[in-house]
């Protein structure tokens, strides 16, 4: 008898949450806050929010970290899963892909569901940067210099960027640190508005000075100027062009979200923020990594069909100025266009590596909410080594008006 087969099926992103994003370090607000116990949080409240879903239904839990090692070790979606409460039959593993960890863990899963081999998975990330720094007991191998397969500016992610400045030279210190000035404008008059503090969970932390409640993220620097940026130390080449102020820091911070079939979700009354169109991963020269957007965008739209005119919102992820500003050139987006990163991005907020491609998911979907004449969204990022990642949504509520 042949095995019976199972024809694809829409894939949904329900609902996604994430803590509020800390300052890596010994004075951050996370310093004395295991990585694991942040995925739990962000786990508990998922299931909090959604109380018609049975945690039995579960088919897996899966946790990006990019350093997989002390409290971010130990296959940390079958660990954070017990330690939340979730049932001893659901199982979970650890995956990585740098930066985009969370977003990998999003497009296997959800791969799984469009096979029909999962129907409710729980996909994200974490990193506590102040535990474990980038590149923490890594071992590059030594060939990768000396047999010249990489330009030893690759395994360094400001020297990347600096490098992309070199490709793009209209893309001045300037530009960057007046999108840098934007970014977090826009972050700012979003908390204000109320739509941040809908994406958080609140934590408690402990530190010297006793317990506390983490409830907004700590990097924002609202009022920056452009004047104060020009001040900046330009620490990876001499009188370079990248500073502290125009990337994203050094970050601590945990998402999560719940995938299911779109049938699936109807039968359990789950709420449907966003249909997932496709994706694509693309490598390109790691010294140059932060260009992986452009490939990975122009591998999905081909796939997909569509074209750059049909996104109605962007949510990029802005390890980089420089590497968002390479993004909109590429495509003749203007650098202040109100499709891109409506509520600021990482520059302002924090980017703990693995966990920030579900924090724009979880945007996006609460901007589809807000934008029923929008009838597709992109996340898109880079990835360390030479990779990007792209993956195009649908707004479920998009009613056709112009």
């Amino acid at each position: 008898m042949a095995p019976s087969t199972t024809s694809q099926r829409n894939v949904v992103f329900v609902d996604g949450i994430r803590t509020p994003f800390g300052k890596a370090g010994p004075k951050g607000m996370y310093a004395e806050t295991r990585a694991d116990d942040l995925v739990v949080k962000t786990i508990r409240e998922l299931l909090r929010r959604n109380p018609q879903l049975d945690p039995a239904r579960i088919d897996e839990v899966a946790i990006a970290a990019t350093t997989q090692t002390g409290d971010q070790g130990l296959t940390i979606g079958r660990t954070a899963g017990i330690l939340a409460g979730l049932p001893e039959t659901v199982p979970g593993f650890a995956i990585d892909r740098m930066c985009a960890g969370a977003m990998t863990s999003v497009t296997t899963t959800a791969s799984g569901i469009g096979f029909g081999q999962y129907d409710v998975v729980i996909a994200g990330g974490v990193e506590h940067m102040g535990h474990h720094p980038m590149g923490e007991g890594a071992d590059p191998n030594p060939r990768f210099l000396a047999d010249r397969l990489v330009d030893p500016s690759a395994l360094v992610m400001g020297n990347t960027a600096e490098n992309l400045h070199d490709r793009f030279p209209s893309i001045t210190k300037d530009r960057t640190d007046a999108y840098a000035v934007a970014s977090q404008n826009k972050y700012d008059a979003a908390k204000k508005a109320g739509f941040i503090a809908d994406t958080l969970v609140p934590v408690a932390t402990r530190s010297a000075a006793g317990w506390g409640l983490a409830t907004e993220d700590e990097p924002p620097r609202p009022g920056t100027t452009i004047e104060d940026l020009a001040k900046l130390k330009t620490p990876f080449r001499p009188a370079g062009r990248i500073t502290a102020g125009n990337a994203a820091g050094l970050n601590d911070g945990a998402t999560a979200a719940i995938l299911a079939g779109e049938d699936t979700a109807h039968e359990l009354g789950l709420p449907i923020g966003m249909r997932m169109v496709g994706f694509a991963f693309q490598g390109v020269d790691p010294a140059v990594m932060g260009i992986g957007p452009v490939p990975a965008t122009e591998k999905l739209l081909a796939r997909t069909g569509l074209k750059i005119e049909d996104i109605g919102l962007f949510e990029i992820n802005e390890a980089f100025a420089v590497q968002v500003l390479a993004f909109l050139e590429h495509y003749g987006i203007a650098d202040d266009d109100p499709r891109v990163n409506q509520w600021g991005g990482a520059i302002a907020c924090g980017h703990p590596l693995a966990s920030s491609g579900v924090r724009l998911m979880t945007q996006l979907s609460r901007q589809f909410a807000q934008r029923p004449d929008v009838r597709y969204g992109l996340t898109t990022m880079c990835i360390g080594l030479g990779m990007g990642g792209t993956v195009i949504w649908e707004n479920p509520i998009f009613d056709g008006a112009k």
